[in-house]
């Protein structure tokens, strides 16, 4: 099927803009609402960071940190160990933190203590972080999560990549469309493997079953380590037409702490 195609009957009816306003419209409400700061317990509204907070978790990104152009990877001295293990298919990656101290807790708590309710409150970093992206995103950019596994799946009853994105979508008014990206094969666990392995691990794992011609791809996942899942994904989006693809990342691991 082509993609021209499969986007109008995407678009077509009035169901997907209804949804969107109720959504719009419940999350107004929701951000009224008096909760606690998932990090210091303090005042807070809507399930988001006190302001505090969030500028402890976003504090080394806003700092004038070097950093790869390519892979938001934070370097000491110019020249990205990443890219240069292997050339990128993406074009670019933009990152709510540092997966560190304070940020890297909220992470395992999402992921590990399935603290759902974190998902609202990571869309609305990548968000911010998107909004004060130089160059901006074209605003046909079309956005897709990262699939999980079944094994994922059933572990934590949900797939942190599509929630977060679920809820990135409407602040940045961007398509959501995760039927362009599907698993191949199962995979294994990345925890854990070494470099080589997690390139070797994702070589294939992910394919578009729909031609991309000309599109403009965001990818969204929770956490960049070695860019290899992003790479791979993006190497099939570029074999289906796509002109660029782009990482929309939670959090991007430091080099220091990569397996």
């Amino acid at each position: 099927m082509a993609y021209l195609q499969f986007r109008r009957e995407s678009e077509a009816g009035g169901v997907g803009r209804f949804y969107g306003l109720v959504r719009r419209h419940w999350e107004h409400l929701l951000e009224q609402v008096p909760a606690d700061c998932a990090l210091c317990r303090g005042k807070s509204r809507g399930l988001q960071l006190c302001d505090a907070c969030r500028l402890d978790v976003t504090r080394s990104m806003a700092a004038p940190t070097l950093r790869c152009a390519v892979c938001a990877l934070a370097l000491e001295q110019p020249g990205c160990p990443d890219c240069a293990a292997r050339r990128p298919a993406f074009d670019r990656v933009i990152a709510a933190f540092d997966y560190a101290a304070p940020g890297d807790l909220l992470i395992q708590h999402f992921k590990a203590r399935h603290r759902f309710s974190h998902a609202r409150m990571f869309s609305d970093l990548v968000a911010g972080a998107v909004l004060a992206a130089k160059p901006a995103l074209p605003e046909h950019t079309i956005m897709v999560p990262v699939p999980a596994s079944r094994a994922s799946l059933r572990r934590r009853g949900f797939n942190p990549a599509a929630e977060i994105a679920r809820g990135l979508a409407p602040r940045l008014s961007f398509a959501l469309r995760p039927e362009l990206l599907v698993r191949a094969r199962e995979g294994v666990r990345q925890t854990g493997l070494s470099r080589a392995g997690r390139i070797a691990g994702v070589e294939r794992l992910y394919e578009c079953p729909y031609r991309v011609e000309d599109a403009v791809i965001a990818v969204v996942d929770d956490v960049l380590t070695t860019g290899s899942t992003l790479d791979s994904i993006a190497r099939e989006f570029k074999e289906a037409g796509a002109a660029s693809v782009i990482g929309l990342v939670v959090a991007r691991t430091p080099y220091s702490l990569q397996v």
